[in-house]
């Protein structure tokens, strides 16, 4: 008697042990397809929830298998007709110049990948054509209801639209919402996982063969080791986010100056194979087609630059749990002595968890811009240079020169800020002492001579802070336009 295993696949090992398993794997996993719903235990209440996880599950496990042969078919014979295809055409000397040559190559392309995901995911997991599935039991975070934070464990479009945040927004709209309503953070979120990553990541550089780097650089390399994946892959959501960014003025440019001349029906002049081709350039020739792809490219570029701010501020995000995590750790082990000699100042403690851990926070939010504007300026310049001729050269020596300025600009906004921390730091310093000698300070009047010296700090601290404000001021002033923003504006008057 067959039964079905973890997973799906096929068993002949008697019923009863299936059963269990799938009845064991099933309960573990109830959270897993109803809970796209952040609020749904409030919604339906807990046994409608567990009813219609229980059956959604079940129906899963028994169709999963079947699913999974029926899509390895299916790519296979896809991707074999089209490379038949594709290669037919290179034999008839069909080229790039034609539109179908390049959706065929395309295809071919896309569909290799999904057949190379497909057999990936049947190897691994051991499906269809085994006898043992590998059992994969559900992440951990799913098996906690309280746990509703679920954006790293839905598809690939709900991630990309936030689909699975509706209800929760809704509800929210309706009524306050609470704690219990916002449910507890992933395990991979908590401030404990980043900072054991970040300790591993340290010891990592300690064991290295070479001598361990001393200082800031091996604090920058512990961090790279620890968090530099995540801003790898925002970086290049950013730089594809910012090459779609230019399609914007392209369609426009090219709807502009094909409207102006009549937008004429697409009539295709070769024939090969009994078939009528159309090149490439007569179909970007049309403005109904070249409309269609600005709408399209403009919303893949939102979405894209979205995912790269998401995973640019998540990662930052756990970045300053594990040092603020870090430094607790670190204060917890100080003696009384240091900080009774003044090596280490409460308010030096309040700067480095609540200002310093901030500001590696906004670099790492900041990060991927530093890969991604050299970039946007080199193709935007290059773009600007193909409508304009040698006068866009002007705009890219304005900036090469500017360039100079702005790092300057930032040192000094750099150093106003350091001395706003130091002075801040006195300050607060000398306001403590004052609070806990008061009753010294009345017996004694000294209140106006402590006050003349808490108000002197404050008034280095103020010009400090007007200092600050002005670079900042100059350095947006100094900013030059996007390229995208020249295009636009090329366009707009020519």
């Amino acid at each position: 008697e067959s039964g079905i295993g973890d997973h799906g696949g096929l068993s002949t090992h008697g019923s009863h042990s299936s059963t269990e398993n799938v009845i064991r794997w099933t309960l573990v996993s109830i959270p897993l397809p109803f809970l796209f719903s952040p609020v749904s235990l409030n919604v339906m209440g807990e046994k409608g929830h567990c009813l219609v996880s229980l059956l959604t599950n079940v129906c899963f496990i028994y169709l999963f298998i079947y699913l999974l042969a029926a899509l390895l078919f299916y790519w296979t014979l896809a991707f074999v007709t089209k490379t038949i295809k594709f290669v037919k055409f290179c034999d008839n000397g069909v080229g790039f110049s034609q539109l179908r040559f390049c959706l065929t190559g395309l295809l071919v392309i896309l569909y290799g990948m999904l057949l190379a995901v497909e057999i990936n995911v049947i190897r691994v997991r051991r499906y269809v054509f085994f006898k043992t599935p590998k059992e994969v039991k559900p992440p951990e975070d799913l098996q906690d209801l309280g746990v509703r934070f679920l954006q790293p464990f839905v598809n690939l479009l709900s991630k990309g639209t936030y689909w699975w945040m509706n209800t929760f927004i809704k509800t929210a709209h309706k009524k306050p919402i609470d704690l219990k309503a916002i449910g507890k953070l992933p395990i991979a979120m908590r401030a404990l996982t980043n900072y054991i990553r970040l300790n591993e990541a340290f010891e990592a550089q300690k064991n290295k063969r070479s001598p361990y780097p001393q200082g800031s650089k091996s604090i920058w390399c512990a961090l790279c080791w620890a968090f530099g994946r995540p801003l790898v892959l925002s970086s290049t959501f950013r730089i594809l986010a910012d090459l779609l960014g230019f399609a914007g003025p392209l369609c426009i440019s090219g709807i502009v100056h094909h409207v102006g001349k009549g937008n004429n029906t697409i009539r295709p002049q070769i024939k090969i194979l009994g078939v009528f081709f159309i090149s490439s350039q007569e179909f970007l020739a049309n403005a109904y087609v070249l409309a269609v792809l600005l709408f399209f490219a403009l919303l893949l570029q939102r979405t894209i630059l979205q995912a790269s701010y998401y995973v640019a501020i998540e990662t930052g995000i756990n970045l300053r749990g594990a040092i603020q995590t870090k430094i607790y750790n670190k204060i917890m082990q100080l003696s009384t002595s240091n900080m009774s000699m003044g090596e280490m100042t409460a308010g030096q403690i309040c700067n480095l968890v609540a200002i310093d851990t901030n500001q590696l926070m906004w670099f790492f939010f900041l990060c991927p811009n530093l890969w991604a504007m050299p970039v946007q300026i080199i193709v935007g310049v290059l773009l600007l240079y193909y409508l304009l001729g040698i006068s866009a050269l002007i705009g890219a020596v304005v900036i090469i020169v500017l360039a100079p300025v702005q790092y300057f600009v930032a040192t000094k906004l750099s150093q106003a800020q350091r001395s706003t921390l130091e002075y801040s730091n006195e300050r607060l310093k000398k306001t403590n002492e004052m609070l806990r000698g008061i009753k010294l300070l009345k017996l004694y009047a000294w209140e106006h001579i402590f006050h003349s010296s808490v108000e002197e700090t404050r008034q280095k601290e103020m010009t400090s802070l007007k200092a600050f404000a002005l670079y900042t001021s100059i350095s947006s002033k100094l900013r030059p336009y996007h390229t995208d923003e020249l295009m636009y504006w090329y366009i707009i008057t020519s």
